[in-house]
């Protein structure tokens, strides 16, 4: 069934023509990624196939109903069903004081409540831990209605999505797959683009210098010696204007044999970057970072409670953790110098924080990351042009930037300057995909200490050698990749863990009854006192499924 068809939209800012898209059809059966590089107009297409906001040219045509869920924070919402958010593992009213995953939940939460044929989602994996990601995978896939997706989580889209759209240049091109399926295709199209630019400028320059070649043998045709006679300058001529028209028409067939030359031009190729560090800094440690008789807690809230942890040399280490579970403390009292954590004698820590504060807003792309920069102004140039920051680009001012495109200016920043141990606090927010491919690629040869906070999956499973994981107040570290992890901790049979899985379904069994008795309550039911009771046990609840009971 088709819900969606739109047909030559064309959007513009200011004289800058943005999309130009002259058929896009969506159908129910459809679950769609939609993909390109910051800036290239995701959220723009979003918004006018939903209606909230209008093509400069052309034509969209809705036969279904849809929710949305956008990337505004300070939006207000309307209060949803407490059912739904009980799936959800949210409170059913909006607040603004809500943290960022709480949010995204919420706005989840409300979108699947309603009936509707396709759900247009922006970034909806934003701010969620690793267990939300998992939630919202399967709600996706309980989904029976048509999907449009902007994300950069690359395992979400796999698992979501069978059609990948691309915009690129403004146009809008359709690969059938999941995101896995869309690289292998986009790979060997640049292959396949490559060779066939390749061949098309050998062909040109073979046929090029056999024009000169001509050229060079018209000019060779020597004139009618002085000494001889007329006769013999007669035929001297005529053969020498015979030789002259035939050489004319070869160059004139080889000129057009040019003219009809199918031009190709060279695909656009996304280099990987090197990281080569400059400089002494080499630390000789064996151990960079530790913690003993680590805790932390802010007022009643419990972030750690006497532990410890270590961060080994050369090792690029994943923090990981449910949503407020103290990551960015940690982060944070590392940086700081906290006086339960060890820093090893020489390091010089490279600190990336989400805020991204390094960066000045009157200054220029360029100005910025040279500003402490170890490295000549031509590294720094490369390292920007690998992350699409080319040419003239490199002058743009801060505060002119997106968000994605400030995080691979701090990144750069932070790299370039006298540094020996890189801390990067989700590095990955804001990124299109393929920066954020660039971005993994370097991270993965990158021969320094690597600390970094991620939800993204893909992005620790590829970056990754050692993981560090936040569990029920305590840090546990685990020497190997994000699936050797992943399969000891699903591999514990321990009786807590059990104990945990019960109490968990004791209490939703409760907020089932209570949410029931507040849609039907009876004479001896008293509302206040069931509201209170429901918030209380729904607190019980995300502190237990977090571990903190």
């Amino acid at each position: 069934m088709l819900l969606i068809e739109g047909r030559n939209i064309k959007k513009y800012y200011g004289d800058r023509l943005i999309l130009h898209i002259e058929n896009l059809k969506i159908y129910s059966e459809d679950r769609i990624g939609l993909v390109g590089l910051n800036g290239a107009g995701k959220t723009t297409l979003i918004n006018i196939l939903c209606g909230e906001s209008k093509p400069d040219e052309g034509c969209v045509r809705r036969c279904g109903s849809y929710s949305m869920v956008d990337q505004l924070a300070s939006k207000e919402y309307e209060d949803i069903d407490k059912k739904a958010a009980n799936k959800f593992g949210i409170v059913n009213t909006w607040d603004n004081n809500l943290s960022g995953g709480e949010k995204t939940r919420f706005k989840m939460a409300k979108c699947f409540n309603k009936d509707n044929d396709i759900i247009f989602a922006d970034e909806p994996t934003s701010n969620l831990d690793v267990e939300g990601i998992e939630l919202l995978d399967n709600k996706f896939k309980e989904y029976k209605g048509a999907v449009v997706i902007i994300s950069h989580d690359r395992e979400f889209l796999d698992k979501i999505c069978n059609k990948i759209l691309e915009i690129e240049d403004g146009k809008l091109k359709n690969y059938i797959g999941n995101y896995t399926a869309f690289k292998l295709q986009k790979d060997l199209e640049t292959k396949r683009g490559l060779f066939e630019f390749q061949q098309y400028a050998k062909d040109k320059k073979n046929i090029e210098d056999a024009m000169d070649d001509t050229k060079q043998k018209v000019g060779t045709i020597r004139n009618t010696p002085a000494r001889m006679g007329n006769s013999e300058a007669r035929l001297h001529k005529m053969g020498n204007q015979k030789s002259k028209a035939k050489l004319d028409r070869k160059a004139s067939n080889m000129k057009a044999r040019l003219d009809h030359l199918e031009v190709k031009e060279k695909p656009k190729e996304i280099h990987c970057i090197k990281l080569d560090t400059l400089g002494n800094g080499e630390l000789h440690s064996k151990i960079v970072i530790s913690g003993k008789n680590l805790s932390k807690s802010f007022g009643d809230k419990i972030i750690f409670n006497n532990t410890e942890f270590n961060i080994y040399n050369g090792a690029r280490t994943a923090l990981i953790g449910p949503n407020g579970s103290g990551k960015s403390t940690l982060i944070k009292m590392i940086v700081e110098g906290d006086i339960s954590i060890k820093t090893a004698k020489g390091a010089k820590i490279g600190y990336f924080s989400q805020d991204m504060n390094i960066l000045k807003e009157d200054l220029s792309i360029l100005e910025n990351v040279m500003e402490n920069s170890i490295y000549d102004e031509t590294f720094a140039r490369i390292l920007l042009s690998r992350l699409l920051f080319k040419k003239e680009e490199v002058y743009k001012k801060i505060n002119v930037l997106s968000g994605g495109e400030r995080v691979k200016a701090s990144f750069v920043k932070v790299f370039l300057s006298n540094i020996n141990l890189l801390i990067l606090d989700e590095p990955t927010n804001y990124l299109d995909v393929y920066s954020l491919e660039v971005l993994e690629a370097a991270l993965q040869g990158y021969d320094r200490t690597l600390l970094f906070v991620s939800h993204d999956r893909r992005f620790i499973s590829t970056v990754a050698n050692s993981i560090l994981s936040i569990e029920k107040h305590k840090l546990i570290t685990v020497r190997g990749s994000y699936e050797e992890y992943m399969d000891k901790r699903d591999n514990k049979t321990d009786v807590s863990a059990k104990a945990l899985e019960n109490q968990i379904f004791i209490l939703e069994n409760r907020m089932s009854e209570i949410i029931n008795k507040i849609s039907m309550p009876s004479r001896k039911d008293d509302p206040k006192k069931l509201d209170r009771e429901y918030y209380e046990v729904l607190k019980k609840l995300q502190e237990t499924k977090r571990g903190e009971i």
